[in-house]
C-alpha cells in the first residue's frame, strides 16, 4: 500500500486508529479455545466488528511465535483474511527485526513479500545495513524505532552523543539511507513532549504511535505534537479494544471501544483542516 493510499483511507475513515491483535491465549474468551484455531477466531471476530473505525492492524509477533507453528499459521490466515475482506486495511507486522544484511534480507522478504505485510517494524541499533534490505521493497514501508513507549526508552534513547540525543540521530541518520522515502517511525505516546522535536527532523513522516490508552498516553497530545497536513500518525490501542471483555460480546464491546477512538479522531482531524 503506497502512503497516499492510507491517507486517503484516512480521510475516508476520519480515523488513524490502528488496532493491536496481541492475541493472548490466556486472555481471550474461553468459549474460543474449544474452536479449530482459537486465535484465528479470535482475531476474525475482532476484525468483521472493528474494521469501519480503523486503518491499520498490528499483530505483535511474539505473540504468534509463542504458539508454535499453529501461531504462525493463525497470523498467516488472518493476513490473508484481511486481504481478501477489506484489502483497503493496511497491515504491520510488529516484529522489531534488525540483524546483519543477509539476515535482514530473509527477515523483509518473511514479512514483506511472503506473508504480504505492507510494513514490519525494525530495530535500528545495528544501523544502515540491517534496515535497507528492508526498504528496498516498493509500496512497503519500514517502521523504525526512534522514542518507545516504554519506561527503558530513557536508558539509551535519550542519551546525548556529541551533545545529540540519540533518537535524534536515529532520525537524522536514517534520512541519509538508500529509500529512506519508505521509512516510518516508531514515537511512544508517553513521549508526546518530545514529538515537536521529532517533527523538527522528519516534519512529513508517519509515525506509529503507541501507549495511547493502557499506557496512559493523550491522544489529544499527540495530535498536538504530532499531526502533518497528510496527518501522518497511526495511533495505536491493543489491550483497552481486544480486552475490553472476555464474554460471549467481546467483539461488540470491542467495537463500541474502538468507535469511541475513532470519534476522538474525527474531532482532532476537524481542528487541522
Amino acid at each position: 500500500m503506497t502512503t497516499q493510499e492510507l491517507v486517503e483511507q484516512i480521510r475516508k475513515k476520519e480515523s488513524f486508529l490502528c488496532i493491536g491483535l496481541d492475541v493472548d491465549l490466556k486472555k481471550i474468551p474461553t468459549y474460543l479455545l474449544s474452536e479449530e484455531d482459537p486465535i484465528f477466531s479470535f482475531n476474525k471476530a475482532i476484525i468483521d466488528a472493528t474494521h469501519q473505525f480503523c486503518v491499520a492492524y498490528k499483530p505483535n509477533t511474539a505473540f504468534y511465535e509463542a504458539c508454535g507453528i499453529e501461531g504462525w499459521q493463525a497470523l498467516q490466515k488472518t493476513i490473508d483474511y484481511l486481504h481478501d475482506n477489506y484489502p483497503e486495511i493496511y497491515t504491520i507486522a510488529d516484529a522489531k527485526r534488525g540483524d546483519i544484511g543477509n539476515t535482514s534480507k530473509m527477515y523483509a522478504k518473511t514479512f514483506l513479500k511472503d506473508m504480504g505485510f505492507d510494513s514490519v517494524t525494525v530495530a535500528p541499533y545495528m544501523g544502515k545495513d540491517s534496515v535497507e534490505p528492508f526498504l528496498e521493497f516498493e509500496d512497503k514501508h519500514t517502521i523504525l524505532l526512534s522514542l518507545t513507549s516504554n519506561e527503558g526508552a530513557y536508558d539509551f534513547q535519550t542519551l546525548t552523543s556529541d551533545d545529540t540525543e540519540i533518537y535524534k540521530r536515529v532520525l537524522e541518520t536514517s534520512k541519509t539511507w538508500e529509500n529512506s522515502e519508505n521509512l516510518m517511525y516508531v514515537v511512544g505516546a508517553t513521549k508526546a513532549e518530545y514529538l515537536a522535536e521529532v517533527r523538527k527532523i522528519v516534519p512529513e513522516s508517519f509515525l506509529l504511535v503507541p501507549g495511547v490508552g493502557a499506557q496512559g498516553g493523550k491522544l489529544e497530545d499527540v495530535c498536538k505534537y504530532g499531526m502533518t497536513k497528510d496527518v501522518g500518525l497511526l495511533v495505536n490501542s491493543s489491550r483497552k479494544i481486544i480486552y475490553a471483555s472476555t464474554n460471549n460480546n467481546f467483539a461488540e464491546v470491542a467495537a463500541a471501544k474502538a468507535e469511541i477512538l475513532q470519534q476522538q479522531m474525527a474531532e482532532e482531524l476537524k481542528k487541522f483542516k
